[in-house]
């Protein structure tokens, strides 16, 4: 019995593991296909830019012989201006051959995922730099908010919503359920603002840093000081993201547990006069948190990527979310695409750990055939 249970363990995650290119293609297409024709792009931009300069500085030389009547009448920027100046087609054709648009569509897509096997990402269109250079200098930002960040929220909304769900009613849970929903209509950008008011301002407690990672000073700093400094200038970014993450994950954990602590084999258990703390722990443990450790991964996507965005923007912090925000509007596709391609691919492998995990906590799961 054993022996098949591995066989058919091992089988199931072998298929996981080997619908992970396919997917990873399936969604780098999917976007591809969105961006490259959405309207705007590099060639746009680029050429607006030129356009702008080159109204600006025709104004300029206007001003200069007309006096300020010509200024005010003609504009810096004026639309009929621009329009004037115009741009030659073999300029544009220059640019679209220098950003690769001069190719097919087909032809631009294989090349960029052959590319991408290797993790060979380009280079950013305006930053003169390897596209996988700039996410690893953003990642240690990224990953030091979304680890530090999920790790405490787990470690506050399990516990918590555990013993909501066992004193449910209780005058505990009802005023944690003020305090949680409370923290759950509170954006984090907002909870950081405040924060930021009573902890990092000379109004009130002036004590944690205000913005960066670590001080101006850190290359100068002791081994352990440099741990301590770096802790210190992620207290606020990390609570911020915790005090208004934690609440969604609590609520989660009760309902998992209620739902459980209400099934027959709970009392039938109780029948049999095993103790309510082994029920809750040998059985009812093991079955609700299959749902709750499910939203790892989303979670830690969301922390790691996206739900940090204002965060990092508020406490100055250059990370991934700023990265992709900013390459998104200003059309870089080869950090656009090189994020996104990093992102997923992390993102389906924390799928394939999350099943690993339903195992290691409830070995009873068997994966036969029918699971996939």
């Amino acid at each position: 019995m054993v022996l098949k249970l591995n066989k058919n363990l091992i089988k199931y995650f072998m298929v996981r593991i080997g619908f992970i290119p396919l997917t990873l293609l399936l969604i780098m297409f999917v976007n591809f296909l969105f961006i490259q024709f959405a309207p705007g792009g590099p060639v746009e931009y680029m050429l607006s830019k030129y356009q702008s300069k080159n109204s600006s500085s025709s104004v300029s030389r206007v001003a200069g012989g007309l006096g300020d009547v010509a200024v005010s009448s003609v504009g810096v920027g004026s639309s009929k201006y621009i329009g004037a100046i115009g741009l030659e087609d073999e300029f544009r054709k220059k640019l679209e051959a220098e950003y690769g648009f001069d190719k097919p569509f087909f032809k631009r897509f294989f090349s960029m995922i052959l590319k991408y096997l290797t993790f060979d990402f380009g280079y950013s269109f305006y930053q003169n730099k390897s596209v996988i250079d700039l996410i690893l200098s953003k990642m240690p930002v990224s990953i030091s908010l979304g680890v530090f960040s999920v790790i405490i929220v787990y470690l506050i909304a399990i516990p918590l919503g555990i013993k909501k769900a066992v004193k449910n009613g209780s005058k505990f849970d009802l005023y944690s359920s003020v305090v949680v929903i409370v923290m759950y209509s509170i954006p984090a950008f907002l909870v950081a603002i405040f924060l930021i008011v009573f902890f990092a301002s000379d109004r009130f407690l002036d004590i944690f840093p205000l913005r960066g990672l670590v001080s101006d000073n850190f290359s100068s700093l002791s081994v352990f000081g440099k741990i301590f400094d770096y802790l210190w200038h992620l207290v606020l970014p990390v609570l911020s993201l915790v005090l208004s993450g934690f609440a969604s994950l609590t609520i989660l954990t009760k309902n998992c547990f209620l739902e459980e602590m209400s099934k027959l084999y709970v009392q039938v258990a109780k029948a049999k006069g095993v103790s309510f703390k082994d029920i809750l722990y040998k059985h009812i443990f093991r079955n609700a948190m299959l749902v709750v450790i499910s939203g790892i991964p989303a979670m830690l996507i969301t922390m790691l990527f996206t739900g940090s965005l204002l965060i990092e923007v508020i406490f100055s912090l250059d990370g991934l979310g700023l990265l992709g925000f900013n390459s998104i509007m200003t059309r870089d596709y080869p950090v656009v695409f090189g994020s996104l391609y990093i992102f997923s691919l992390i993102g389906l492998i924390l799928n394939v750990i999350t099943d690993f995990m339903y195992v290691l906590i409830d070995p009873r799961i068997s994966f036969d055939k029918n699971d996939y």
